[in-house]
């Protein structure tokens, strides 16, 4: 990560923490810039600047940094309402729709996001798109029995699959639940995320995608103006 990256990620995990009360339930998302964010809020949390604060994280590894912080946790079944989650994206359309799931973390991270009263994005100015699917593609999270049947299937929708590979490990990246990941690309980008992620999650083999769609209240964009990183609140289009 470049240093003016890096600043910019800072600037933006903090202006999200801002947003944070006593009290709240908070959607803990995954990611760099979400680790940011979750290191800002256990700093507030260690200086008494918040209290009363309960976090529904969106991955292991998530849950493994808040823990180390002190960040009191509980699971989407134990709480009756999420006030605000801040999570990270790959990319973001001008309608706010996004892709997610670099990090095989979107089903859990979609659960938390519908779940929350208000959705709050934040990403450096590298990931503002004007077409979903050109420069990253989507992951689709598939049972393990299924995942050349799904690939065939989104082969026949116009998406060419490639089963996600682990980095220093023999075989496929696993998620959190269990589950293999296929990336697609889709020729031309994607036009129409709304139906386009009904039509995947409707395919048998099929746990979820990375398209959120409607789910988005806010974007919160790190970018560099004069030298000196800035956060800018994105207005939808």
């Amino acid at each position: 990560m470049s240093e003016l990256q890096d600043q910019m990620k800072q600037a933006v995990a903090a202006a999200a923490v801002e947003q944070i009360r006593d009290g709240m339930v908070l959607g803990l998302g995954s990611g760099s810039t979400a680790a940011l964010m979750i290191q800002a809020l256990g700093e507030k949390l260690r200086r008494g600047e918040l209290r009363d604060i309960v976090g529904v994280t969106t991955s292991f590894q998530g849950e493994v940094l808040a823990a180390e912080l002190g960040i009191p946790l509980k699971s989407l079944n134990a709480i009756d309402r999420i006030d605000l989650a801040i999570d990270g994206a790959d990319e973001v359309d001008p309608s706010f729709q996004l892709i997610k799931g670099g990090g095989a973390c979107h089903v859990q991270e979609k659960l938390v996001a519908r779940r929350a009263e208000r959705f709050v994005v934040v990403v450096d100015a590298t990931k503002l798109v004007d077409t979903l699917n050109l420069g990253f593609l989507l992951p689709v999270e598939v049972l393990p029995g299924a995942w050349r049947q799904v690939k065939g299937e989104l082969a026949a929708m116009g998406g060419d699959a490639e089963l996600r590979m682990a980095v220093r490990k023999a075989g496929p990246v696993v998620t959190d639940q269990g589950n293999l990941v296929l990336d697609v690309q889709f020729s031309g980008g994607i036009s129409d995320p709304a139906s386009l992620e009904q039509e995947i999650n409707n395919l048998p083999g099929v746990l979820e995608n990375g398209l959120f769609v409607n789910l988005t209240d806010q974007v919160l964009v790190g970018e560099i103006v004069a030298g000196v990183a800035a956060v800018r609140d994105l207005v939808k289009r």
